[in-house]
Formats: C-alpha cells, structure tokens, sequence
C-alpha cells in the first residue's frame, strides 16, 4: 500500500477522525486484528460469529488505527453508511451485517482502493472474468508478468467486494502490473468492482453454467461476465479486450467494447492460438503461434482445460511487453498456486490423489474427468463427486450428463458423495467415502476428488494422503 496520513484515508473515505489528530501513518491494511501492527489500518468488518468493531481496541493495542463503521474505542476513521442499492450494501456479508457498518467499510475500502491504483503512475490494470478457470489464470499471469516487473495478485480467489480492493491495496508505488479477478452475483458486480480498480486489459475465458441458478441462463451470465469488457477503455487508450474465440457467447462480446479485441484459442483464426496439442501424463503440449512469433510450450498444470487459460495468459503478457519465447518459458515453469484446484499429490503406494474440491459446475467438472484420464492412463481410475450448487432448475440434468460424461471417458469407479443424482454408487458424506477408498483402493490407483466448495470434500483428499479415514 502506498503510505498514507490517516486525514488522508478520512479524505478519501468520507469518513470523520476518531480519537485521532489524522498524522497517524497507514501503510497496510487488513481485516484479521492479529495481523496488524504499527502502520496498519483495521477495516472493522462483521463476520457470522464476531463483530470486527468488537475487536477494535485490540488492534489499537497493537499500534493499528482503525476503519470503523461506527465509534469505537480506538484512534479510528469512521465512515459514513454505504449508498443504498451500491455492491457494498447488498454484500455477501449482509446477513451478518445488522447495523450496515460491515457495508460502510466496505465501501470505504472500495474507495481507498480505487484511490491507490489511481496514485501508481504506469500501472497495468488486468481484469480476470469466467465461469471457470479464473484462479488458475490469475495464478499463471503473475507467473508470467513477474519477470517483467513487479506485480500483485490475489490470494486464492479474493474476487468479490472485500477481495478485490484488498488486493489492489497491496500495491505500491514500484508495482507495474496488478492482476484481478473478478466475480458476480448477479448483474452490475462486475461493473461495480471494475469502477474499484479500472482495468485497462480484460479477459473473459468463458460462459458456462456455474450460478445458472441465480441468473436464470448462459445468456443472463454472458451479459454480466461482458461487463467487464464494456468497463475498458478504447483502444486510443490502449483498452484491450482478451476474448475466448473457442466460446461462441465470449466471442460476441467483440460487439460491446470500444476496446481493441485480441482473440485466443484453438481455431486457426484467433490472433493468438495453440497449435499441435497434445497430452502428456495429462499435461498440456502444444505450440504457441502470435504475430510476435512461435515459442514451444510445456504446462505443468494437469488438464487440457488450462491451454484455454495459457493463451489468455500469453496474449495479456504479450501486449505486455513480453516476447513469446519468455511467456512460454514461464508459463512451462509455472506450478500450481491455489489450494484445491488439481492438486497432484502422490503416496508412497503410488496411489496418486487430485485434488479438485474447490468448486465445481458442469464444464469444470468434465474438465477434471478429462484431466483424471489423461494423467491416469492405463492406470484405475476413481472419480469421487459431489453435488454441484447454484445450478436451479438444471441440476438434475447437468448432475446426469456429469455421469454420462464419466461412462464415456471410461472412469472406472464413480463414487458420489451425499449426491445420489449421479445414479452412481452412493454414500452420505467425507467420512463414509474416505472408508470406501481405504478399503477398495488399489496401489497405482488415481482418484479425483471433486465437488461444489460447500461440499467439504478436500477432507477425502486429505485422508487419502494421510493414509486413513476422515475423523
């Protein structure tokens, strides 16, 4: 965070001093009173359990001030209520939020962030957007513009009204790009988190089912994910929309912006394709073709899914600067980042564990069956699932093709976890699943562990690689 004097927070904020003179230095920001420290600044926010304004006084004893939505005992700013109908009003935290200060911060924070990039002279703003693969994308960007100079990306998927400005007030004065990722509820989020942060550069990787429940279509999800190409500046103002040419409702989105377009995917008219794909203990091989030239690449990554996602990366650090043979040399060395998104772990008995329980719709989840088959070979292989959330109306039929989907790529044991729409061997939770596999589980064995996140299945992941069942 760039430093700042606590009557400049209050400027910014719109907020009062608080048993403070306002000379107070800022120079970090966070919402755990544990992690502060002299310099830093407590945004006060509730939780299901705690109040972060109940917690004020400790962080004060540590030497932090605090961004309070109301008066609390502590040097503070305290800031006024959200505006009504605003992201911050109607937050994620809103059930917890009785008296609406949790909202106020936010919009606080939102405010101190978009005050912050503005600050950073140079800055690359890259706005991440999809149904799926946005995690892994940001995850493979920092990677590959980390050589070109200093950038700041979100910890596991800080992509919502409190993620997204923390992450951007990580930046400081040195830092040259800042990565986000960005997600929505329902229409006018993304628009609202890209009023936070302004990108210059937009991705959309691609519209799929996830939160169908909530929007109602592809359709309905397609108009809000191309908020964020809409949010771009035009292309005299070097605004870049990244569009997927592989989906045809990404594709379209060419019409709603006055960004100059760049297309990637595996059609031979995209500006920045991949060539010659081909699976290797199922990680990704092919060649990357732009007009800057050719360059080899070799993913780490496991799943054919993620060339989708490196071309996104590549056309971004492209227009960055970089040279295609430097982004496939980084993109080749990058590993996986983020908890619970095909994580490859192997025991002693070589059974080998993948672990991809952190979400989970109907495009994701053919992906890691793909994934699960190509990295297996000629090995067993086990696909534990659970229920994928958010999918309304449509749950019976996309948990059905799921199935369908595993008959056809012949995984050879679909185990469902509380989730009998499956129509597959059943059992009501972790625990009894973790049971199964202790039992039935052979060495040499591959077993995708995968599901919606309420489904709580990286406890199977986990006992697997501790060599018994959950507790």
């Amino acid at each position: 965070m760039i430093e700042m004097r606590l009557a400049e927070v209050a400027a910014v904020t719109g907020g009062r001093l608080h048993r403070a003179t306002g000379d107070e230095r800022v120079a970090a920001v966070a919402f755990d009173s544990r992690a502060v420290g002299p310099g830093g600044l407590f945004a006060a926010l509730p939780g299901e359990r705690v109040d972060g304004h109940d917690f004020a006084a400790a962080a004060a004893a540590q030497g932090a001030v605090v961004l309070a939505g109301r008066d609390v005992d502590a040097p503070a700013v305290v800031v006024p209520p959200a505006p009504p109908g605003s992201l911050a009003a109607g937050s994620y935290l809103a059930a917890s939020d009785r008296d609406g200060s949790g909202a106020a911060v936010l919009a606080a924070l939102a405010a101190l962030a978009r005050a912050t990039v503005e600050r950073v002279a140079g800055l690359a703003v890259v706005g991440i957007t999809g149904s799926s693969g946005k995690t892994s994308t940001k995850d493979l960007l920092a990677a590959v513009l980390a050589p070109l100079g200093p950038t700041v990306a979100p910890a596991g998927s800080f992509n919502n009204e409190l993620g997204l400005p923390m992450t951007a007030l990580r930046v400081d004065a040195g830092t040259r790009h800042l990565v986000l990722e960005m997600s929505s509820r329902g229409p006018g989020h993304i628009a609202a988190l890209c009023a936070v942060a302004p990108p210059r550069i937009g991705v959309v990787l691609n519209v799929g089912s996830a939160h169908v429940g909530e929007f109602g279509s592809r359709e309905a999800i397609a108009a809000a994910k191309g908020e964020l190409v809409e949010a771009l500046p035009d292309a005299d103002q070097g605004g870049v929309a990244v569009l997927n040419a592989d989906d045809p409702l990404v594709a379209a989105m060419a019409s709603r912006t006055a960004a100059r377009v760049v297309t990637v995917g595996r059609v031979a008219a995209a500006d920045v394709r991949a060539s010659d794909v081909r699976l290797e203990r199922g990680r990704a091989r092919f060649r990357l073709v732009a007009p800057a030239g050719e360059a080899d690449v070799a993913l780490q990554l496991v799943g054919p899914h993620h060339v989708g996602n490196a071309l996104a990366v590549a056309a971004v650090a492209l227009e960055l600067g970089a040279t295609p043979e430097g982004v496939a040399g980084s993109l080749s060395a990058a590993s996986p980042v983020s908890r619970w998104r095909m994580e490859v772990a192997e025991r002693a008995d070589g059974v080998t564990v993948v672990n991809d329980a952190y979400n989970a719709n109907p495009e994701s989840m053919r992906a890691a069956l793909e994934a699960l088959v190509g990295l297996a070979g000629p090995r067993r292989t086990w696909a534990v699932l659970g229920r994928m959330a958010e999918l309304g109306a449509l749950a019976p039929a996309a948990h059905a093709a799921v199935a369908d989907a595993a008959r056809e790529l012949r995984v050879a044991h679909v185990l469902a976890v509380g989730a009998p729409e499956y129509g597959a061997r059943t059992v009501p939770d972790a625990a009894a699943a973790a049971e199964v596999l202790a039992a039935e589980l052979r060495p040499g064995d591959v077993v995708l562990v995968k599901a919606s996140r309420a489904a709580g299945l990286e406890r199977v992941a986990e006992a697997l690689l501790a060599g018994g069942a959950t507790r």
